[in-house]
């Protein structure tokens, strides 16, 4: 046995050797046209197996702007929507790896002072409803989704100086079940942080926008719940799909609601416009049962607006109450 593995090891090291002069041959073609495309498919295929792909891409030279150069280059078939599915496949992937360098710890900081998460703002902006508008809609989201997974003050502080709010406030209202999902995760995210709950709650426009749009999903859950129940003898298949993301959307509205209750401004406002669905749990029995997360929460939301903690009364605090 002891021979075996001593002559294992050296074979194990010289595959990982190996494995890696590929990875930094892959990094290397991305500066390459002609080689490039194949590159993108590699790394981004590889991108979860290897954890310092982020950095090795942020300092090889050339390698951001080539990235660069993909997303912009594609603006032109964006308005109007004339992409064709190679071009968001190849698009898709050099996203992907830009999030590798925004989600790694030690390029996230020069990632947001370049200003990298602006590049994916025209794929927000638009709100075509085809596969592969939505599919890019999806990837865009998913770097912003990987920023603010790390809960880093840094990261809020960045976004609330762009139109994220109003972009992931659109996709929650118009988008399809994954970009609704993600865009009220990024949301919810913002909110868990004191300045991106201070931003939202600081005027009655924003408060009611967000508010606006969160019954205005609640509509569409309790919508899609009672179409799958209506078909549930007809289709258990259809009943097995759209269940559970359901249940991941109806957790993170119900974790903006409870955010939003611990300022007590929008308590005073939340007591007024709070959907009905969240007053009976008994609407959402079903995902209830199956995520103890959500039940806690409602709880908790009760708890917080039935609170008499004082209102922030302040001279030149505008109420969130509608006039």
């Amino acid at each position: 046995m002891f021979k075996l593995d001593s002559v294992q090891m050296p074979q194990q090291l010289s595959q990982a050797a190996h494995d890696r002069e590929k990875v930094f041959q892959w990094i290397v073609d991305l500066c390459n046209a002609e080689t490039r495309e194949i590159a993108l498919s590699e790394l981004s295929s590889r991108r979860d197996i290897i954890h310092d792909l982020g950095p090795m891409i942020w300092h090889t030279t050339g390698t951001i702007a080539a990235l660069l150069f993909e997303i912009v280059s594609t603006y032109q078939f964006v308005n109007p929507p004339t992409m064709s599915l190679q071009q968001v496949t190849r698009l898709c992937n050099a996203l992907a790896l830009l999030q590798c360098v925004g989600a790694h710890p030690d390029t996230r900081s020069q990632f947001l002072k370049a200003q990298i998460p602006l590049y994916m703002y025209p794929f927000l902006h638009n709100a075509n409803k085809c596969r592969n508008f939505e599919h890019l809609r999806l990837t865009s989201l998913g770097v912003i989704g990987a920023l603010v997974k790390t809960e880093e003050q840094e990261v809020i502080t960045f976004l609330l100086t762009t139109e994220i709010i109003p972009l992931c406030l659109r996709i929650m209202e118009t988008g399809f079940e994954l970009t609704k999902t993600l865009s009220t995760f990024i949301l919810q995210k913002i909110l868990m942080d004191d300045n991106g709950l201070s931003y939202i709650c600081q005027t009655y426009d924003r408060f009611s926008h967000v508010a606006l749009i969160l019954v205005s999903i609640f509509s569409t859950i309790s919508t899609k719940i009672f179409i799958i129940f209506s078909f549930d003898f007809q289709g258990k298949m259809v009943l097995a799909l759209e269940r559970e993301p359901s249940t991941r959307l109806l957790r993170h509205v119900v974790g903006c609601y409870v955010r939003l209750s611990e300022n007590s401004r929008a308590r005073e406002a939340l007591r007024q416009c709070l959907p009905d669905q969240l007053k009976d749990m008994s609407t959402f029995s079903d995902c209830l049962a199956r995520d103890q997360t959500i039940a806690a929460w409602l709880l908790l939301l009760k708890n917080n607006l039935e609170s008499v903690m004082p209102i922030d009364v302040s001279p030149g605090v505008p109420s969130l109450v509608k006039p």
